[in-house]
């Protein structure tokens, strides 16, 4: 049986172990997703045998918050997906997801779709297609990474979200993102260094065409920073917020950052 506060000692030494490698050499964020996540998780077994689920949540809280911390250490602003050069793009083979029990589609009847901005801001706003269209474009062609284990390449267009957030200002005190959507009302979270991350877009293009119905169209959430389930497709409104919100998988016990 294992005793809270030795479990919680073992993480906290594990953690600073996986923050710096051989060499004293930080370890990159694969790395340690693809070595760290099992290690943390053997950790996890061997308080099974704690006593009550309410401690059981107790130390899967704690590993949580330890796993987020070192992931935030190892995240490298200045840190850039790109794609192999002989790589393919998936094309018609990218696979669509969605909540609904159909592909979601803007109802006319609700009017033009607009992406409203609020929150800490100093100027909230809506921003048509046309608008985001004005706004500096990028393409990207980059990586997605699904929690399930499979990747798939694509190129995106649209406009960063540290540009969009540029035009409406947010208050300092701005530390977090909500992405929402009007699949059923999906939404996920961000913390603002990985929303403002050069490669954090709001894309309404994929592969050379305006994005369709089944990839999140008019327009979503997209970055290779974070796995696939905190892409907030069919955006409507995103939200600064001062603390985080949750999210649709993240409230079912995903991991909140989600990052890679």
């Amino acid at each position: 049986m294992t005793d809270a506060r030795d479990f919680e000692r073992r993480i906290a030494a594990l953690t600073e172990r996986m923050v710096t490698a051989r060499g004293g050499h930080a370890l990159d964020r694969r790395h340690f997703l693809l070595t760290g996540g099992g290690t943390i998780g053997a950790a996890l077994l061997a308080a099974c045998g704690s006593p009550g689920p309410k401690r059981a949540q107790r130390l899967l809280d704690y590993a949580e918050r330890k796993n987020e911390s070192v992931e935030r250490v190892l995240f490298r602003h200045t840190s850039m997906d790109v794609a192999g050069k002989n790589a393919r793009n998936a094309g018609t083979a990218f696979p669509a997801y969605f909540i609904a029990p159909t592909v979601p589609i803007w109802d006319a009847s609700q009017g033009p779709w607009a992406l409203e901005v609020s929150g800490m801001v100093a100027t909230p706003m809506r921003f048509s297609l046309a608008d985001l269209q004005r706004l500096p474009a990028v393409t990207q062609r980059i990586n997605h990474y699904c929690v399930e284990g499979w990747s798939a390449i694509a190129s995106w267009t649209g406009v960063r979200l540290r540009d969009l957030a540029a035009v409406v200002r947010p208050a300092p005190g701005a530390r977090y993102v909500d992405f929402q959507s009007f699949d059923d009302d999906y939404h996920e979270s961000w913390d603002i260094e990985s929303a403002t991350h050069p490669q954090t877009m709001i894309a309404y293009g994929m592969d050379g065409a305006f994005l369709g119905a089944a990839h999140g169209g008019p327009a979503r959430l997209y970055s290779p920073v974070k796995l696939g389930y905190k892409n907030t497709k069919y955006l409507t409104k995103v939200v600064f917020l001062p603390t985080r919100n949750g999210g649709y998988w993240s409230d079912q016990g995903y991991e909140w950052y989600g990052g890679i």
